[in-house]
């Protein structure tokens, strides 16, 4: 992405909640803020400070409500995802990223009267949670050079288990979906089964953990579609838009045959 002045607005596609309302200005990015907002700012300065520098870093916050962040550059892949974006390089690398993200996030206590947003939190974060992303899709990832290089979009970060935000990450990313529905993505002929691997791989799994992503996985995918039919029942157009486009509970049903037909395979290439 080439230069922009600073007094060029640039609206930044991607992204289905905030379609059209994050822009660039120069060297920044303006986008809405949220109730999670001081959390997040909090969470990215840990990290940040931790010597991390593969999220946002948090300008301020406008008179108008809007966050002010450092603009990252990059490549960011967006439906029909592009070829560059298939490549196992990019898909271990971002798992990668994730695990550093994990481990930044060591020590970090959210602030008095914070609070994270429950939408996509780990509905069992277990004794010894890592603050998760939650929304690792291509367009939250900013690559270079082929490879991830910092995480965007923090909205729905909350408490979990490193493996509820890996599986996200794989079921999002490699992806883990029937062929009907990757291929509306762009992303036809792609092996879920050889690239659920390259997500353990690159995460640095041992083989009891390779096993437990695969249950977790499952868990998800047994909930398909419960975030964005709320978002449609509340009446949001863009979720609306999104879920007629993908055929509505039946794009989730067919997931859930599908991933009861493969799971052996996707436990075999596992191991």
């Amino acid at each position: 992405m080439g230069p922009v002045a600073d007094d060029e607005v640039e609206v930044l596609a991607g992204g289905v909640g905030n379609a059209g309302a994050v822009v660039r200005v120069g060297g920044h990015v303006l986008r809405p803020t949220s109730p999670h907002s001081p959390a997040i700012h909090a969470l990215l300065a840990h990290v940040r400070a931790s010597g991390f520098d593969g999220v946002p870093e948090v300008l301020g916050v406008e008179p108008d409500g809007r966050e002010r962040l450092r603009f990252i550059p990059g490549d960011v892949a967006i439906p029909p995802f592009p070829a560059w974006s298939h490549t196992d390089a990019v898909l271990a690398s971002t798992a990668a990223l994730l695990r550093a993200v994990h481990d930044a996030t060591a020590g970090f206590v959210a602030p008095p009267g914070t609070r994270w947003s429950d939408e996509m939190a780990d509905p069992d974060p277990g004794p010894d949670p890592v603050i998760c992303h939650n929304d690792v899709c291509p367009e939250n990832v900013v690559c270079r050079d082929g490879a991830a290089v910092a995480l965007l979009d923090w909205e729905f970060a909350a408490p979990g288990r490193r493996l509820h935000d890996l599986a996200a990450l794989a079921r999002m990313c490699a992806p883990v979906d029937d062929p009907e529905d990757a291929a509306r993505t762009g992303r036809a002929g792609l092996d879920p089964a050889h690239r659920l691997r390259v997500v353990a791989d690159g995460y640095g799994l041992d083989p009891d953990e390779r096993v437990e992503l695969l249950t977790v996985l499952a868990g998800q995918i047994e909930r398909g579609g419960e975030f964005v039919r709320r978002r449609v029942e509340a009446g949001e157009p863009a979720f609306v838009a999104m879920w007629e486009a993908g055929g509505g509970q039946a794009r989730f049903d067919r997931r859930r045959a599908w991933f009861a037909a493969e799971r052996p395979r996707l436990l075999a290439a596992l191991r």
